[in-house]
């Protein structure tokens, strides 16, 4: 009797594992990447222009992942082709060195033509935000704007990417606690000084300004997202004026610069 129950909660246990594997595969989306991709990325991913041949496949890789399981909607706006490259890379590379990286709470990332208010309206004087991670009725959804998406990564001279931010901050909520340190990626032994980094960066910021944008003071998890942009933005720049804080964003992005 022992055995056949044994069996059965074995074969129960199977039965489960198939229909959870049966559904993560029917949930993925399908797509054909355009012919031209190869093309778009060397001319708008400053990222992927830098990387060797042999990580440039991984990356492709990566981007084509993230489309099959994240949807794309345009909401008032096309997606065109360069407009899911440019999200998927977003997505991608802040986490191109962790290999085994899914964005698990995410399912869905909204396209806007322009930027929006705290009501999601996409008229009106008050509309000032150019991308947000959903919470509430709008949670595992993202909401990128069109201009402000492909400015990041047409405009190489400043330390700003819309999409990179956005990613960021689910990058940091990952660990379930959404405080600009993100624990799933940062060994914890850095913690307490990260967040002192965090602490006395901001009142330097706040006391005499800075080159980081400004935004990055108004709490820990902007400042993450702030300073993330400039550090895949504008690495070099950020490892002169801000040697403390690049050193430490290399150990959260496992790079090797």
């Amino acid at each position: 009797m022992i055995i056949a129950l044994q069996s059965l909660f074995v074969l129960a246990g199977i039965i489960i594992f198939i229909l959870i594997a049966f559904k993560m595969k029917s949930d993925k989306i399908k797509i054909n990447m355009p012919e031209n991709y190869q093309e778009l990325l060397e001319d708008y991913v400053q990222f992927y222009r830098q990387l060797n041949e042999a990580d440039k496949k991984i990356f492709e890789k990566r981007i084509e992942k993230f489309l099959s399981e994240v949807k794309i909607t345009g909401v008032n706006a096309e997606v065109e082709d360069l407009d899911l490259l440019l999200i998927a890379s977003g997505a991608v590379i802040p986490v191109f060195a962790i290999s085994d990286w899914q964005y698990i709470n995410l399912q869905e990332v909204l396209l806007y033509p322009g930027s929006f208010n705290q009501d999601f309206d996409q008229g009106g004087y008050d509309r000032n935000i150019a991308g947000m991670v959903g919470t509430g009725a709008m949670q595992h959804k993202m909401i990128l704007t069109k201009w402000q998406l492909r400015q990041g990564f047409i405009n190489n001279q400043d330390a700003h990417n819309t999409a990179i931010h956005e990613f960021v901050h689910l990058v940091d909520k990952m660990d379930g606690t959404f405080d600009g340190v993100p624990e799933i990626i940062l060994e914890r032994k850095y913690v307490k000084e990260w967040k002192n980094i965090m602490d006395s960066t901001i009142w330097q910021m706040k006391t005499y300004g800075s080159d980081i944008d400004m935004y990055g003071a108004t709490n820990h998890i902007e400042f993450f997202a702030v300073v993330s942009e400039y550090f895949f933005e504008q690495p070099e720049l950020l490892k002169t004026n801000h040697p403390d804080i690049f050193t430490m964003l290399a150990r959260i992005y496992r790079t090797s610069n």
